[in-house]
């Protein structure tokens, strides 16, 4: 494979199914929590309305799983946010609609396959979604993407390099918005405005 793997060109895109499975070689992305969830939870989250999964697949055989994603309603609620953090969110959202909720999706697992890991294969996964949620066929109103990215220099450099940004300003101020105690929180909630380009 090459630096020039592009998922428009080489894939198609589809809900995820046992057929997919069936039809496609083994999937890892190198993460056992992430290759279990998309191996027997995606379908039980999807039966439950709780988030459905999607995945892009090669379009030549042997098929191959490239890229997994699960997606869920969400929302960023202001009530109990910071003011700074407040102020952050409402000063892109004009006056009379700013309010104490807004519309969000929140991407719950993503996993790129092991085999096209440092193709830009992620970055490319993101901006589809961006784009899919800002298309005018969208079937809901849905102002920010969030996700809870595990907390790990490379996967919040990852998303911070694709215009993502911390709901939060630190780890200080998250643990005590959820009221944990630990020393480390394991995810930072990260949020990207859909009406930014």
């Amino acid at each position: 494979m090459s630096e020039g793997f592009s998922l428009y060109d080489n894939c198609v895109m589809m809900q995820l199914s046992d057929e997919v499975f069936d039809n496609c070689e083994n999937f890892t992305c190198g993460n056992p929590d992430l290759d279990d969830f998309f191996m027997h939870d995606a379908s039980k989250y999807a039966d439950e309305l709780m988030g459905k999964t999607y995945c892009w697949i090669t379009d030549n055989k042997p098929h191959k799983i490239v890229a997994l994603f699960t997606l869920a309603n969400d929302s960023i609620k202001t009530t109990y946010l910071e003011s700074s953090t407040k102020n952050r969110i409402n000063r892109k959202i004009e006056n009379p609609k700013r309010g104490r909720s807004y519309p969000a999706t929140l991407i719950g697992r993503i996993g790129i396959n092991a085999e096209f890991q440092g193709m830009n294969v992620g970055s490319q996964l993101l901006g589809f979604i961006k784009d899919w949620f800002r298309a005018e066929d969208n079937k809901t109103g849905c102002r920010f993407l969030v996700v809870d990215a595990y907390n790990l220099p490379q996967t919040l450099n990852f998303y911070t390099k694709n215009g993502f940004k911390f709901l939060h300003k630190d780890d200080a101020e998250e643990k005590s918005y959820y009221h944990v105690c630990d020393d480390f929180i394991s995810t930072r909630l990260m949020y990207f405005d859909l009406k930014l380009k």
